[in-house]
C-alpha cells in the first residue's frame, strides 16, 4: 500500500459539522477498503483564489492516508460524484510528515501596537489657521497661466 495526501474543498454553504460528517464518510470508504488514515486536519473555511461552481469560499480538509490503488480509485470516484465536494487533489507521498502541516502552524501573533514611539504630541503640528485653503494654489496657477498668455499676446502685437 502507498501513502497519499488528499486535500478536499467542500462547498461554503455546508456547515463545519456537515463537512466533518462528509469527511467521516470518505474516511469510512478508505478504512473499509483496507486502508488507514495517518493524519487528518480541518483547515477551516477559507477564501478561494477564484470562483468554483459559483462559490467564493470552501471548507478545506487534509487527509494523509495509506491505501491500495483500487481503494483510492473508489475514494476518488465517490468524491467526484458528491456535489458538496468542489475540488480534490490526491498526491502520492514517500512519507507522512509528523506534526501539523504548514497551513495549521500558528502564525506569529501581531504584537500590540502600544506606544507609537517618537511621534510626539499632536499639539506641535501646525494649526488649521496656518494652512492655506485648498483652492488657493489652483487660483495662483491659473493667474500665472493668464499672465503668461497675456505676455505672449503682447509680444505678437509688437512683432
Amino acid at each position: 500500500m502507498r501513502l497519499y495526501e488528499t486535500v478536499l474543498i467542500i462547498r461554503q454553504d455546508v456547515s463545519a459539522t456537515q463537512a466533518e460528517n462528509l469527511t467521516n464518510d470518505m474516511v469510512g470508504i478508505i478504512e473499509n477498503g483496507g486502508g488507514s488514515i495517518k493524519k487528518r486536519e480541518y483547515w477551516g473555511l477559507r477564501s478561494l483564489a477564484y470562483r468554483i461552481k459559483k462559490n467564493r469560499k470552501g471548507h478545506y480538509i487534509l487527509l494523509n492516508l495509506e491505501a491500495d490503488s483500487a481503494t483510492l480509485n473508489e475514494f476518488e470516484r465517490l468524491m467526484r460524484l458528491n456535489e458538496d465536494i468542489l475540488r480534490f487533489l490526491t498526491v502520492a507521498l514517500d512519507e507522512v510528515e509528523e506534526g501539523p502541516s504548514i497551513m495549521m502552524q500558528a502564525r506569529p501573533e501581531r504584537g500590540e501596537r502600544g506606544d507609537r514611539g517618537d511621534r510626539g504630541d499632536r499639539s506641535d503640528r501646525r494649526s488649521t489657521s496656518d494652512r492655506r485653503p485648498a483652492a488657493e494654489p489652483a487660483a495662483e496657477a491659473a493667474a500665472e497661466a493668464d499672465s503668461a498668455a497675456d505676455a505672449k499676446a503682447e509680444e505678437k502685437e509688437e512683432a
